[in-house]
């Protein structure tokens, strides 16, 4: 799948009163976690290989990457720069959470399939909260896209139902007595 339609246009810099010091605080933090998302879906694919939700997964997991690419370029078209230290602790948080058991030492547990897939849905939800915000800044900030930024929020809110009806599915396949089928 094709990313955003961005134009390579330069714009100039902001008419209204950004505070860009925070501003780019608030970017890293949604970098970082945008690293974490991205690790986490790509993990979660992975482990779910050759099953539907592997399937439906794949594409959800190349959106994501995608966004992160996006907010990347659009830090650089506001001159913040990246703050490793923030992307490492994003990832290693990521990588710390697989760490917990649920239930099982060792095999997957079907409750780790549930766990990974709402703190996908959170990231998400997020992520939409930041492109909800940077949306807001754009009639003030004109290095900000609008129609790019509404393209994002529309993609988050797909990937949001993508991710919440596979949760269900998956909350309901982990949570049922064995030999019953769920309702």
């Amino acid at each position: 799948m094709n990313g955003p339609v961005r134009s390579r246009t330069p714009r100039p810099h902001p008419t209204g009163g950004t505070d860009m010091k925070l501003l780019a605080i608030y970017l890293n933090d949604h970098l970082a976690g945008a690293t974490a998302g991205t690790q986490r879906v790509g993990h979660l694919a992975r482990a779910s290989r050759g099953t539907a939700l592997g399937r439906a997964l794949d594409g959800v997991a190349a959106e994501i990457a995608e966004d992160r690419a996006t907010l990347l370029e659009i830090m650089r078209d506001l001159d913040v720069p990246v703050r490793h230290y923030k992307v490492w602790a994003g990832w290693a948080a990521e990588k710390a959470a697989r760490l917990k058991g649920n239930g099982r030492l060792v095999r997957r547990s079907p409750l780790s399939t549930v766990l990974e897939l709402e703190a996908l849905r959170l990231a998400v939800e997020g992520k939409a909260a930041g492109w909800t915000t940077l949306r807001r800044l754009a009639p003030s900030d004109e290095r900000l896209d609008p129609a790019l930024l509404d393209t994002l929020l529309d993609r988050a809110e797909r990937q949001q139902d993508a991710v919440e009806e596979w949760r269900v599915h998956e909350a309901e396949t982990a949570l049922s007595t064995p030999g019953r089928a769920a309702a």
